[in-house]
Protein backbone atom coordinates (compact mmCIF):
# COMPACT_ATOMS: atom_id res chain seq x y z
CA UNK A 1 0.00 0.00 0.00
CA UNK A 2 0.96 3.53 -0.89
CA UNK A 3 2.13 6.35 1.83
CA UNK A 4 -0.38 7.94 0.55
CA UNK A 5 -3.11 5.39 1.53
CA UNK A 6 -1.43 4.66 4.55
CA UNK A 7 -2.01 8.18 5.48
CA UNK A 8 -5.56 7.80 4.63
CA UNK A 9 -5.93 5.74 6.92
CA UNK A 10 -4.16 7.51 9.86
CA UNK A 11 -6.47 10.39 8.48
CA UNK A 12 -9.53 8.20 9.23
CA UNK A 13 -8.36 7.23 12.57
CA UNK A 14 -8.05 10.96 13.59
CA UNK A 15 -11.06 12.19 12.08
CA UNK A 16 -13.18 9.36 14.20
CA UNK A 17 -11.19 10.27 17.49
CA UNK A 18 -12.18 13.99 16.92
CA UNK A 19 -15.78 13.35 17.13
CA UNK A 20 -14.97 11.22 20.24
CA UNK A 21 -15.09 7.90 19.29
CA UNK A 22 -12.06 5.77 20.64
CA UNK A 23 -10.62 3.89 18.13
CA UNK A 24 -8.08 1.05 17.35
CA UNK A 25 -6.00 -0.72 14.73
CA UNK A 26 -7.77 -3.45 12.43
CA UNK A 27 -5.52 -6.05 10.57
CA UNK A 28 -5.06 -4.41 6.91
CA UNK A 29 -7.75 -4.92 4.23
CA UNK A 30 -10.15 -6.84 6.90
CA UNK A 31 -12.26 -6.58 10.35
CA UNK A 32 -10.67 -8.53 12.75
CA UNK A 33 -8.25 -6.38 15.75
CA UNK A 34 -4.67 -6.21 14.95
CA UNK A 35 -3.59 -6.07 18.84
CA UNK A 36 -1.88 -8.81 20.14
CA UNK A 37 -4.10 -11.45 21.67
CA UNK A 38 -3.48 -12.71 25.47
CA UNK A 39 -2.01 -15.56 24.59
CA UNK A 40 0.81 -13.52 23.29
CA UNK A 41 0.55 -10.78 25.95
CA UNK A 42 4.11 -9.63 26.60
CA UNK A 43 2.95 -7.58 29.61
CA UNK A 44 4.36 -4.47 28.76
CA UNK A 45 3.08 -1.29 28.01
CA UNK A 46 -0.95 -0.75 28.46
CA UNK A 47 -0.31 -4.22 29.17
CA UNK A 48 2.10 -4.05 31.85
CA UNK A 49 -0.51 -4.77 35.03
CA UNK A 50 -2.47 -7.38 32.34
CA UNK A 51 -3.78 -8.18 29.56
CA UNK A 52 -5.89 -5.22 28.03
CA UNK A 53 -8.40 -5.84 25.26
CA UNK A 54 -9.19 -3.79 21.87
CA UNK A 55 -11.91 -2.32 23.82
CA UNK A 56 -9.79 -1.34 26.78
CA UNK A 57 -6.54 0.12 24.69
CA UNK A 58 -9.07 1.97 22.25
CA UNK A 59 -8.17 5.32 22.17
CA UNK A 60 -8.78 9.03 21.14
CA UNK A 61 -4.89 9.92 21.83
CA UNK A 62 -3.62 11.77 18.86
CA UNK A 63 -0.52 10.60 19.84
CA UNK A 64 -1.34 7.07 20.31
CA UNK A 65 -2.85 7.33 16.95
CA UNK A 66 -0.17 8.43 15.00
CA UNK A 67 2.16 5.56 16.69
CA UNK A 68 -0.50 2.77 16.14
CA UNK A 69 -0.79 3.89 12.35
CA UNK A 70 2.68 4.23 11.31
CA UNK A 71 3.77 0.79 12.13
CA UNK A 72 0.98 -0.46 9.31
CA UNK A 73 -1.93 0.55 6.94
CA UNK A 74 -4.35 -0.46 9.66
CA UNK A 75 -7.69 -0.35 8.96
CA UNK A 76 -9.71 1.58 11.84
CA UNK A 77 -11.91 0.04 14.50
CA UNK A 78 -14.35 2.18 16.19
CA UNK A 79 -14.79 0.31 19.96
CA UNK A 80 -18.93 2.12 20.35
CA UNK A 81 -19.18 1.57 23.97
CA UNK A 82 -16.35 3.41 25.04
CA UNK A 83 -17.34 5.96 22.30
CA UNK A 84 -20.86 6.26 23.36
CA UNK A 85 -22.68 4.57 20.72
CA UNK A 86 -25.05 2.16 19.35
CA UNK A 87 -24.74 1.32 15.70
CA UNK A 88 -27.50 0.01 14.39
CA UNK A 89 -26.07 -2.70 11.64
CA UNK A 90 -28.46 -3.02 8.90
CA UNK A 91 -26.84 -5.85 6.75
CA UNK A 92 -27.15 -7.35 3.27
CA UNK A 93 -28.51 -10.99 2.81
CA UNK A 94 -26.28 -13.63 2.67
CA UNK A 95 -25.33 -15.24 -0.41
CA UNK A 96 -27.63 -18.73 0.13
CA UNK A 97 -30.17 -16.80 1.26
CA UNK A 98 -33.63 -16.72 -1.65
CA UNK A 99 -33.56 -14.00 -3.72
CA UNK A 100 -36.55 -12.29 -1.99
CA UNK A 101 -34.88 -11.70 1.03
CA UNK A 102 -35.24 -8.40 1.89
CA UNK A 103 -31.73 -6.56 3.09
CA UNK A 104 -31.20 -4.71 6.52
CA UNK A 105 -32.27 -1.38 5.00
CA UNK A 106 -35.78 -2.28 3.72
CA UNK A 107 -36.52 -4.24 6.59
CA UNK A 108 -35.17 -1.50 9.17
CA UNK A 109 -37.99 0.89 7.17
CA UNK A 110 -40.38 -1.64 7.03
CA UNK A 111 -39.77 -1.68 11.34
CA UNK A 112 -39.95 1.66 11.24
CA UNK A 113 -42.94 2.02 9.79
CA UNK A 114 -44.74 -1.11 11.75
CA UNK A 115 -44.08 1.07 14.77
CA UNK A 116 -45.34 4.17 13.55
CA UNK A 117 -41.70 6.15 13.62
CA UNK A 118 -39.57 7.47 10.83
CA UNK A 119 -36.44 6.55 9.49
CA UNK A 120 -34.33 8.19 11.76
CA UNK A 121 -32.06 11.05 9.91
CA UNK A 122 -28.51 10.72 11.69
CA UNK A 123 -24.54 9.43 10.71
CA UNK A 124 -24.62 6.83 8.54
CA UNK A 125 -22.57 4.72 6.78
CA UNK A 126 -21.97 2.46 3.57
CA UNK A 127 -20.18 -0.60 4.53
CA UNK A 128 -17.85 -2.38 2.23
CA UNK A 129 -20.62 -5.46 1.70
CA UNK A 130 -23.54 -2.52 0.32
CA UNK A 131 -25.08 -2.69 4.26
CA UNK A 132 -25.33 0.38 6.54
CA UNK A 133 -24.11 1.40 9.77
CA UNK A 134 -26.70 4.08 11.44
CA UNK A 135 -24.38 5.69 14.51
CA UNK A 136 -26.48 6.85 17.34
CA UNK A 137 -25.52 8.60 20.95
CA UNK A 138 -25.91 5.78 23.66
CA UNK A 139 -28.34 6.82 26.48
CA UNK A 140 -26.90 7.55 30.08
CA UNK A 141 -29.86 5.56 31.54
CA UNK A 142 -28.61 1.99 30.47
CA UNK A 143 -25.54 -0.01 29.25
CA UNK A 144 -26.61 -1.73 26.04
CA UNK A 145 -24.71 -5.03 24.44
CA UNK A 146 -24.33 -5.97 21.17
CA UNK A 147 -27.58 -7.89 19.43
CA UNK A 148 -27.33 -10.33 16.51
CA UNK A 149 -30.76 -10.13 14.47
CA UNK A 150 -33.09 -9.31 17.39
CA UNK A 151 -34.51 -6.52 15.92
CA UNK A 152 -35.27 -8.37 12.94
CA UNK A 153 -32.65 -11.66 11.47
CA UNK A 154 -30.62 -9.33 8.91
CA UNK A 155 -30.26 -5.99 11.71
CA UNK A 156 -27.60 -6.47 14.43
CA UNK A 157 -26.54 -3.72 16.88
CA UNK A 158 -23.37 -2.77 18.20
CA UNK A 159 -22.42 -1.16 21.84
CA UNK A 160 -20.73 -2.37 24.94
CA UNK A 161 -18.78 -5.19 23.95
CA UNK A 162 -18.87 -4.41 19.56
CA UNK A 163 -16.81 -1.97 17.22
CA UNK A 164 -18.17 -1.45 13.72
CA UNK A 165 -15.16 -0.24 11.09
CA UNK A 166 -14.58 3.50 10.64
CA UNK A 167 -15.68 4.84 7.10
CA UNK A 168 -12.20 5.18 5.35
CA UNK A 169 -11.40 1.75 5.95
CA UNK A 170 -11.26 -0.67 2.70
CA UNK A 171 -12.15 -4.61 2.99
CA UNK A 172 -12.37 -6.91 0.81
CA UNK A 173 -11.17 -4.08 -1.91
CA UNK A 174 -14.39 -2.07 -0.95
CA UNK A 175 -14.61 0.93 0.94
CA UNK A 176 -16.72 2.20 3.84
CA UNK A 177 -17.64 5.33 2.88
CA UNK A 178 -19.91 7.87 4.74
CA UNK A 179 -23.52 8.58 2.88
CA UNK A 180 -24.92 10.96 5.95
CA UNK A 181 -22.53 13.43 7.28
CA UNK A 182 -25.13 14.54 9.38
CA UNK A 183 -24.96 14.67 13.07
CA UNK A 184 -25.33 11.63 15.36
CA UNK A 185 -28.46 11.90 17.08
CA UNK A 186 -29.39 9.58 20.79
CA UNK A 187 -30.86 6.84 20.13
CA UNK A 188 -34.47 6.84 19.48
CA UNK A 189 -36.63 6.00 22.20
CA UNK A 190 -38.96 3.58 20.63
CA UNK A 191 -35.28 2.00 19.83
CA UNK A 192 -34.29 1.83 23.31
CA UNK A 193 -37.28 0.06 24.73
CA UNK A 194 -37.18 -2.28 22.17
CA UNK A 195 -33.26 -3.40 22.67
CA UNK A 196 -33.62 -2.92 26.56
CA UNK A 197 -32.30 -6.20 27.77
CA UNK A 198 -35.35 -8.23 29.82
CA UNK A 199 -35.16 -8.38 33.51
CA UNK A 200 -34.99 -12.09 34.36
CA UNK A 201 -36.80 -13.95 37.08
CA UNK A 202 -34.36 -14.12 40.15
CA UNK A 203 -35.85 -17.43 41.24
CA UNK A 204 -36.19 -20.41 38.86
CA UNK A 205 -39.55 -20.29 36.45
CA UNK A 206 -42.33 -22.12 38.13
CA UNK A 207 -45.55 -23.18 36.51
CA UNK A 208 -48.38 -23.83 37.38
CA UNK A 209 -49.90 -27.34 35.55
CA UNK A 210 -52.85 -29.25 36.27
CA UNK A 211 -51.52 -32.50 37.45
CA UNK A 212 -52.79 -35.56 35.74
CA UNK A 213 -50.91 -37.96 37.20
CA UNK A 214 -48.07 -38.23 34.38
CA UNK A 215 -45.18 -36.70 36.19
CA UNK A 216 -42.96 -37.36 33.24
CA UNK A 217 -45.06 -34.93 31.05
CA UNK A 218 -45.45 -32.53 34.22
CA UNK A 219 -41.22 -32.99 34.87
CA UNK A 220 -40.01 -32.36 30.87
CA UNK A 221 -41.95 -29.55 30.78
CA UNK A 222 -40.62 -27.91 33.97
CA UNK A 223 -37.09 -29.35 32.93
CA UNK A 224 -37.28 -27.79 29.46
CA UNK A 225 -38.70 -24.62 30.08
CA UNK A 226 -36.25 -23.41 32.88
CA UNK A 227 -33.42 -24.21 30.15
CA UNK A 228 -35.22 -21.92 27.80
CA UNK A 229 -35.64 -19.33 30.55
CA UNK A 230 -31.73 -19.64 31.33
CA UNK A 231 -30.16 -19.90 28.20
CA UNK A 232 -28.05 -16.62 27.05
CA UNK A 233 -27.91 -14.59 23.88
CA UNK A 234 -26.76 -16.25 20.73
CA UNK A 235 -28.68 -19.66 21.67
CA UNK A 236 -32.12 -18.59 23.28
CA UNK A 237 -34.00 -19.39 19.97
CA UNK A 238 -32.32 -22.48 18.85
CA UNK A 239 -33.19 -23.90 22.72
CA UNK A 240 -36.61 -22.91 22.78
CA UNK A 241 -36.75 -24.76 19.21
CA UNK A 242 -35.10 -27.64 20.96
CA UNK A 243 -37.21 -28.10 24.00
CA UNK A 244 -40.31 -27.41 22.47
CA UNK A 245 -39.91 -30.40 20.05
CA UNK A 246 -38.93 -32.79 23.00
CA UNK A 247 -42.54 -31.74 24.78
CA UNK A 248 -44.53 -31.98 22.01
CA UNK A 249 -44.72 -35.47 22.23
CA UNK A 250 -46.42 -35.10 25.34
CA UNK A 251 -49.35 -32.84 23.64
CA UNK A 252 -49.77 -35.31 20.69
CA UNK A 253 -50.03 -38.21 23.34
CA UNK A 254 -53.17 -36.14 25.09
CA UNK A 255 -50.91 -35.50 28.40
CA UNK A 256 -50.50 -32.05 28.58
CA UNK A 257 -52.80 -29.20 26.36
CA UNK A 258 -50.93 -27.68 23.38
CA UNK A 259 -52.05 -24.21 25.12
CA UNK A 260 -50.67 -24.80 28.14
CA UNK A 261 -47.12 -25.89 26.36
CA UNK A 262 -47.39 -22.78 24.25
CA UNK A 263 -48.05 -20.34 27.31
CA UNK A 264 -45.49 -22.05 29.57
CA UNK A 265 -42.78 -21.76 26.68
CA UNK A 266 -43.92 -18.03 25.73
CA UNK A 267 -43.20 -17.00 29.58
CA UNK A 268 -40.20 -18.88 29.14
CA UNK A 269 -38.36 -17.59 25.94
CA UNK A 270 -39.91 -13.71 26.90
CA UNK A 271 -38.17 -14.56 30.06
CA UNK A 272 -34.54 -15.68 28.22
CA UNK A 273 -34.86 -11.84 26.63
CA UNK A 274 -36.73 -13.24 22.92
CA UNK A 275 -39.35 -11.00 21.41
CA UNK A 276 -42.92 -12.24 22.43
CA UNK A 277 -43.56 -12.48 18.60
CA UNK A 278 -40.43 -14.38 17.98
CA UNK A 279 -41.41 -16.67 20.65
CA UNK A 280 -44.69 -16.85 19.09
CA UNK A 281 -43.66 -17.70 15.27
CA UNK A 282 -41.44 -20.41 16.71
CA UNK A 283 -44.14 -22.58 18.99
CA UNK A 284 -46.02 -22.06 16.35
CA UNK A 285 -44.05 -23.49 13.98
CA UNK A 286 -41.95 -26.17 15.90
CA UNK A 287 -45.22 -27.84 17.27
CA UNK A 288 -47.50 -27.68 14.84
CA UNK A 289 -44.74 -29.57 12.85
CA UNK A 290 -43.89 -32.26 15.70
CA UNK A 291 -47.65 -32.82 16.48
CA UNK A 292 -48.07 -33.86 12.50
CA UNK A 293 -45.12 -36.08 12.86
CA UNK A 294 -45.52 -37.54 16.54
CA UNK A 295 -45.43 -41.38 16.97
CA UNK A 296 -47.20 -43.42 19.06
CA UNK A 297 -46.57 -43.61 22.42
CA UNK A 298 -45.37 -47.32 22.15
CA UNK A 299 -42.77 -46.94 18.96
CA UNK A 300 -41.60 -43.48 20.32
Amino acid sequence: MTHEARSALLSAALDAAACGWAVFPLRPGGKPPALHGEASCPRTGDCTAGHRKWEQRATTDPDRIHRAWSAGRFNVGVATGPSGLVVVDLDMPKPNSSADTPCGATTFKALCERTGQVVPTTYRVRTASGGQHLYFTAPDSIRLGNTAGFLAPPIDTRAWGGYVVAPGSTVNGRDYEVLDPALVVPLPEWLLDALKPVERPTEPLKLSLPKRGNRAAETALERETALVAGTAEGGREAQLFESARKVARFVGWGDLTRHEVEEAFQRAGEAAGLPASQCRSTLRSVLSWSLRTCRPRETA
